[in-house]
């Protein structure tokens, strides 16, 4: 047997491992985005078509998955703050962040469950944190100093936005981003300092329906 043929079962296992590391984590992340972060990772074997053991082998907690799956992500949430930072615009890099923020909630539960501390033990995403919450404070000072935010917001606004935006109940993920982008227009719109005349164009609306949105309250116990 020549060397290299006697290395093909050790490099077939290594590829083998790779496609199931890559599917566990395309499980994972659809699974998060769909259903937050309270699923079981025996369920996250289930749906990957692989066994518990093998799902541990490559990630031995549910907090190493959870890290892998939203790597992308925080990096995503980092770069808006530092491109809304280098904006000359105080408003528009204000307006872009909480956009971008709520874009992603509004088709990722587990992200922003993940990202807010929801899931204390997940990944330390403590520095991330800080320099979000840090620059988005700057943001929020420059827009104020403009004249164009309100002078009472706070950043307990923000979470209330934030907060109001994950609440939404749509038949589709389409129809949730859709009604997300056009809540946060009107939120946004309610922040401005000075309302412009004629006010900028909403977003196109989306379907949804009062029964839906109570019926997922009453499921949740909200």
């Amino acid at each position: 047997m020549t060397a290299d043929a006697s290395r093909m079962p050790s490099a077939a296992l290594r590829v083998d491992a790779q496609r199931n590391r890559d599917r566990i984590v395309e499980v994972a992340r659809e699974t998060f985005a769909a259903l937050g972060l309270d699923v079981p990772m025996r369920a996250i074997a289930r749906r990957a078509g692989i066994g518990p053991a093998t799902l541990y082998r490559h990630f031995p907690t549910k907090e190493s998955l959870i890290t892998e799956v939203f790597a992308e992500q925080v990096a995503a949430c980092v770069s808006a703050v530092d491109d809304a930072l280098a904006d000359p615009d105080p408003w528009r890099g204000f307006c872009a962040v909480i956009e971008k923020a709520c874009a992603m909630q509004a088709v990722d539960r587990g992200f922003t469950a993940a990202f807010l501390g929801a899931f204390p033990d997940a990944i330390d995403f403590g520095r991330e944190l800080d320099h979000n919450v840090r620059g988005f404070a700057e943001l929020t000072r420059r827009a104020k100093e403009s004249g164009q935010l309100r002078a009472d917001f706070t950043h307990d606004d923000l979470k209330l936005l934030i907060m109001a935006n994950g609440g939404i109940s749509a038949a589709s993920p389409d129809a949730t981003a859709a009604a997300s982008r056009r809540l946060v227009a009107l939120l946004l719109q309610s922040l401005r300092a000075h309302p412009v005349d004629p006010p900028e164009p909403l977003p196109p609306p989306a379907a949804l329906s009062l029964h839906r949105a109570a019926t997922a309250a009453s499921l949740t116990g909200e």
